[in-house]
């Protein structure tokens, strides 16, 4: 994270693994950080059974989407906004500037269509000193929480790109096998081991394809790739599509059919897939990008059951003054919730 709080964190983290190593039993830390990932996963659980059983009490929904905020930005190679994005698309998606309906003309305020969970507090996690590994089991586990109650179906609000791993691997658990990815991004952000962070935001698909949780990956958006890159894409068998050649390859982009023989579909949307003129609040601006309209028709034609997305890499301290990536995020979470919502 940024500012103030995010130093006083760190702080607080390196003082307890100080004191962890003069005088707290590890025991002792352990047991500490357990209770408090309990209480974490606690929250998550009833919020999610009771919003379920409310949609089991209405019927005639098979599936809705549900939000997961998971406001980490640690792993970032650049900036950490992203770790302020969750609050601030929810309150885009709820803004009285729109109405509430989505361009095929599901109403977000039916709760049939989008609940929301409230966030897994990854702060507060770190403040006891947990590491990495531990914390993105949380996530998995947080993920898989939401998905132990039928019909919610996880909706995830980033946070950066770090998140999609342990999301992806709890999908994917959960259901039993891998599913095939639809992941839209400038980069593509499958480094072995970025800066040696193997949970940076740069490594999460490395890790997703490695773990065998997806059958096909396709990114989209591409015009940030390094000689790395290209080579984990060909290891991992990954269908990069860049942008130099996005006027050749349209026409099959916006008519994909996936997820048949696997598990379903998972969407992964980077906000700095479009150009920055759309989205200027991120971390990475690469200009050369898909335009709103692009990313649109790509997932608005999608023949596929969408079982759970992320909308990631939004960066709300590089945004506009009137909010205009959170808008576009928004927009984003709203078009996933129709794909994903029946």
């Amino acid at each position: 994270m940024g500012g103030a709080a995010a130093a006083a964190g760190s702080m607080w983290i390196r003082h307890v693994r100080r004191l962890s190593a003069a005088k707290v039993s590890a025991d002792a830390l352990q047991r500490g950080q357990n209770r408090v990932i309990d209480a974490s996963l606690t929250l998550i659980r009833e919020r999610a059974k009771l919003k379920a059983e409310l949609l089991r009490a209405l019927g005639g929904v098979k599936a809705s989407a549900s939000l997961l905020g998971v406001p980490l930005g640690h792993n970032s190679s650049f900036l950490q906004g992203p770790a302020f994005a969750p609050p601030r698309i929810r309150e885009a998606i709820w803004c009285g500037s729109t109405n509430s309906s989505t361009e095929e003309g599901k109403e977000l305020n039916d709760p049939r269509v989008l609940t929301d969970v409230g966030d897994v507090p990854i702060q507060e996690i770190r403040d006891c000193g947990v590491e990495d590994e531990r914390l993105m089991h949380v996530v998995s586990e947080s993920v898989k929480t939401v998905m132990d109650e039928d019909p919610l179906r996880p909706l995830v609000l980033g946070g950066d790109h770090s998140i999609s791993y342990p999301v992806v691997r709890a999908v994917s658990e959960k259901l039993g096998g891998p599913v095939d990815i639809l992941h839209l991004d400038a980069h593509p952000d499958i480094y072995e081991a970025f800066e040696g962070n193997i949970y940076s935001h740069a490594s999460s698909f490395a890790r997703i394809m490695e773990g065998g949780y997806a059958r096909r990956l396709l990114q989209v958006g591409i015009r940030s790739i390094t000689k790395e890159g290209r080579e984990q894409g060909k290891r991992f068998g990954v269908e990069q599509y860049e942008m130099r050649n996005f006027s050749k390859d349209r026409e099959k982009l916006e008519n994909l059919k996936l997820g048949e023989g696997v598990k379903g579909v998972y969407i992964s949307i980077d906000v700095d897939c479009l150009d920055p003129a759309f989205a200027p609040g991120v971390s990475h601006i690469e200009p050369g990008g898909l335009s709103f309209r692009d990313v649109l028709n790509i997932l608005h034609n999608l023949q596929g059951d969408v079982v759970a997305a992320d909308v990631v890499e939004f960066n709300p301290q590089r945004d506009t003054v009137d909010g205009m990536t959170a808008m576009v995020a928004a927009k984003l979470v709203r078009e996933l919730t129709a794909k994903i919502s029946k």
